[in-house]
């Protein structure tokens, strides 16, 4: 790797040969005379004055486009350099050479809603009508780290996901289930989360006899989750966040090693309140910077990568969502290739899960949901995915009810056998407007990570505020945009009548008796388990964090002695102090 150089000046400097290009510079001339003639002559005159006009949309980029594209708009596109081949460098247009036809993405619907018990039987029934991977949520109590008996928990168990305290509640989640050959996506979101929740699926398969080598799957892992994206009462220092995103991926590495060990994820960042080029910016930044870590600790490059992946939000902008997944791809490729040298071709591969957006979707007319969130699912498929969540029409007022669970997963099914869209590897390559917004997005991609990268690298950009202060304008200018009728949302400021589909729609009450029944299970768990043994291991937690040990292996240990999250919560606090995030007005 290159040292004392902006990713932007390597990538600068390496190039990528100049090639052939694909136009004929003669051809390219009087296509220019001809498109000028044809604007002045044809075209209105106030579309000819406003060429270029700016999209808006809910979570959208701001790129503006030109009325109609054509080779003028990439004159110097040299095919091998720019596309390429699918399966082949810079793999602009997929990861494998037949893509669909070789293997669909994993169908991966989100799940998890209630009791244990519950959510064991809403994971068979996904994956008994055609899911083929497990996509697990966890209650609000557990993302915040509480155990269900603690103070701050009242009100947030088993809502919007599983509750989990301790490894007893993943034995039943996944009691009946071959977890030795159904991956699971575990949504653990913060890499604290990750050191507690994964040990305890770890111990769960080991308890089973299931040999830890040949569990598939991933965890999110990303301290952006936690530092910049997180609502909560307490947060540890940035620095110390990554140092144990680091420190998870050190353990995955070496002892689950098919599993992927972070999943970076722009989603939850992009529907916080960022455009997707912010959304790529910080990810891609995240990963570099976790290379680099990983390279500092003695890590191969290639083995450290080959088990990233990366976790993007999928939106309203359908030909700009296929073309960012295109660049995205294609700027990982040439980071890997000659910002880090990799080697195995795997390391050169962008793999992704998809979900689409969840703040698009709307109270007024939910149906209209199923429509949207349908496009945003073709839009991930045309640009190239692995994985895909498609969020239910009802995700606007609740969590989704069995019913429309299925139906999220009927329009990936649909998609997948009836458009026909996966007989064609990369049907949208080609297009002199998707190939010209792929260049668009990769520099303006770039752009935002030599911002980072001047500031001194995403934990400084936190700690600073610039990251939130980010956010902060995106909201506020969505908001105005929104409200002057900018952004046009049908049923909601466009299109708007008295008469609208409105279904019956539950929403999720609180279930106390949940939270009583999992109470039952923490009193059951700390009389019977050897509390001297705990506390030891607990003490290794916080000698882990103030030393320089992998907290992951300390936090396995208190895990098989029976440890809650909010026991190895408590220990984590101890062992890196507190931290506010910046306030940014």
């Amino acid at each position: 790797m290159s040292r004392g150089k902006t990713t932007r000046q390597i990538l600068e400097e390496a190039g990528e040969g100049c090639g052939t290009p694909l136009y004929d510079s003669q051809a390219i001339a009087e296509m220019r005379a001809s498109l000028e003639e044809w604007r002045n002559t044809v075209v209105p005159d106030g579309d000819r004055k406003n060429w270029r006009t700016t999209p808006r949309t809910i979570i959208g980029s701001g790129i503006s486009v030109g009325m109609l594209y054509t080779p003028l708009d990439n004159p110097t596109l040299v095919y091998g350099r720019d596309i390429g081949y699918p399966g082949e460098e810079p793999y602009t247009r997929g990861i494998h050479a037949n893509m669909y036809r070789g293997k669909t993405w994993t169908h991966r619907q989100l799940s998890g809603n209630g009791s244990p018990e519950y959510v064991n039987r809403r994971l068979k029934f996904l994956l008994d009508h055609g899911a083929t991977g497990i996509n697990l949520n966890f209650d609000l109590a557990t993302i915040q780290m509480f155990d269900s008996d603690e103070e701050e928990a009242d009100g947030m168990v088993a809502t919007v996901g599983v509750p989990v305290d301790s490894i007893d509640d993943f034995e039943v989640i996944y009691k009946g289930i071959p977890i030795d050959k159904v991956s699971s996506s575990l949504v653990t979101h913060y890499p604290r989360n990750t050191a507690m929740l994964f040990p305890m699926y770890l111990v769960m398969a080991e308890r089973r006899g299931v040999p830890w080598d040949t569990l598939t799957g991933s965890v999110q892992n990303d301290f952006i989750m936690e530092s910049a994206v997180r609502s909560a009462c307490e947060w540890i220092p940035p620095k110390d966040a990554f140092r144990v995103q680091c420190d998870n991926i050190e353990f995955i590495m070496k002892e689950v090693p098919r599993w992927n060990s972070a999943t970076l994820n722009g989603y939850n960042l992009r529907e916080f309140g960022t455009s997707g080029i912010t959304e790529m910016a910080v990810a891609l930044s995240n990963a570099m910077l976790t290379i680099d870590e990983m390279l500092r600790r003695g890590h191969d490059v290639d083995n450290t990568v080959r088990r990233l992946a990366f976790f993007w939000s999928i939106a309203n902008n359908f030909f700009e969502e296929a073309a960012r997944i295109r660049a995205v791809r294609r700027l990982w490729y040439r980071i890997m290739k000659h910002k880090y040298h990799a080697r195995d071709q795997r390391s050169l591969w962008m793999r992704c899960h998809v979900q689409t957006s969840g703040v698009s979707l709307q109270r007024e007319e939910p149906y209209n949901n199923i429509v949207r969130s349908a496009y945003h699912a073709l839009a991930a498929v045309l640009g190239g995915v692995q994985s895909l969540h498609i969020d239910a029409y009802d995700e606007a007022y609740s969590v989704p009810g069995e019913e429309s669970s299925l139906l999220g997963l009927r329009t990936q099914e649909i998609i997948e056998a009836e458009t026909q869209v996966t007989g064609v590897v990369d049907p949208l390559g080609g297009s002199f407007y998707v190939e010209a917004l792929t260049d668009e997005i990769e520099r303006k991609i770039i752009d935002e990570i030599d911002e980072i990268e001047k500031i001194g690298g995403l934990p400084e950009a936190i700690e600073k505020g610039w990251l939130q202060q980010k956010v902060h304008q995106y909201i506020l200018e969505e908001q105005r945009l929104i409200e002057d009728g900018v952004i046009k949302i049908v049923a909601r400021n466009y299109y708007t009548g008295p008469q609208r589909m409105v279904p019956q729609i539950t929403s999720q009450a609180y279930d106390a008796r949940i939270r009583d029944a999992m109470i039952d299970k923490l009193k059951t768990l700390r009389r019977q388990r050897d509390n001297g043994k705990l506390s030891r291991c607990l003490d290794a937690i916080i000698e882990a964090g103030k030393g320089d040990g992998n907290i992951t292996y300390a936090c396995l240990e208190a895990v098989r002695a029976g440890a809650t999250k909010g026991e190895i919560r408590r220990a984590f606090a101890k062992a890196f102090g507190a931290w506010r995030p910046k306030v940014v007005l």
